[in-house]
């Protein structure tokens, strides 16, 4: 029987999926089981590696650990702007339009971080409406008026909503130079 992994290397594999590919690689063909193990940062706070590509939208190692096995959910499906998976997971459970990922974060702002108009409406319209801030803000990081557009023009976004460095959705499209957005969010 092989040995546990321990919640330290656990921890430095999920913290790794958030943006260091090579060390994902590395990690996982040392210790394949890391692959569907989560760590616990809070009680009921439980990420996987691919939960955390999916969160920051990093679409290189969410590919890369899908195509290892990983599970994938309809958060990772949004954030990749894969629809035919979004429908098939939706169909087999509807109430999945209200899905969170890791650490609370809403399937529509996973969706936003998809940087496609289309997979934020189609979520949007089958009754997405959880994160409609979030993902007001990562369209506006991610500099996607489209996507600013169709969630002002369909929804009540919080404008003054601040994410966890404490920057409204005006502020990040500021500091990102995207200045057609800031003029949307103004």
């Amino acid at each position: 029987m092989p040995e546990p992994l321990s919640p330290d290397l656990v921890r430095a594999f999920v913290i790794a999926g958030h943006s260091d590919l090579n060390a994902v690689r590395s990690m996982l063909v040392e210790h394949p089981a890391l692959l569907d193990m989560g760590h616990e940062w809070r009680p009921g706070d439980v990420e996987t590696a691919v939960m955390a590509a999916a969160h920051v939208g990093n679409t290189p190692i969410a590919e890369f650990l899908l195509d290892a096995g990983a599970p994938l959910s309809i958060c990772t499906a949004a954030m990749l702007g894969r629809t035919a998976d979004i429908d098939r997971l939706l169909a087999e459970d509807a109430a999945r339009i209200e899905a969170f990922g890791a650490h609370g974060i809403p399937l529509l702002a996973h969706a936003a971080l998809s940087g496609d108009v289309d997979v934020v409406t189609l979520l949007h319209g089958r009754g997405a409406r959880l994160g409609v801030s979030f993902a007001l803000h990562n369209a506006a990081r991610g500099g996607n008026a489209p996507i600013v557009r169709y969630l002002m023009a369909n929804d009540t976004p919080d404008l003054t909503w601040q994410d966890y460095q404490g920057k409204t959705a005006r502020e990040v499209a500021e500091a990102g130079g995207h200045d057609d957005v800031v003029a949307l969010l103004a």
